[in-house]
């Protein structure tokens, strides 16, 4: 039979399989992705070449990568908000 939790344990799966407990009020966070230098390298190298990603680029660039949709999808926006930063710093 299933273990009971207590009334305030969520248990959720997160995509890369592992299970993630919250104690009582705390928001339940995937930890943040360390990108391999050559991940990283290869995201970059994109971004100089285009901005924006159309879903079939982030696709293809996800499958190459070994990384979700998502992870790309985010570290695009990130990067986009960084470099915007940056500009109007001059």
């Amino acid at each position: 039979s299933p273990v009971p939790t207590q009334e305030h344990e969520k248990i959720l799966a997160v995509p890369n399989g592992e299970l993630r407990i919250s104690g009582k009020g705390k928001k339940l966070r995937k930890p943040r992705t360390i990108y391999s230098s050559l991940q990283l390298q290869a995201l970059n190298q994109r971004f100089q070449q285009t901005q924006y990603l159309a879903l079939p680029e982030r696709a293809e660039l996800a499958a190459q990568l070994g990384l979700t949709q998502t992870q790309v999808k985010i570290w695009f926006q990130n990067k986009r908000s960084k470099y915007k930063k940056i500009m109007k710093q001059g």
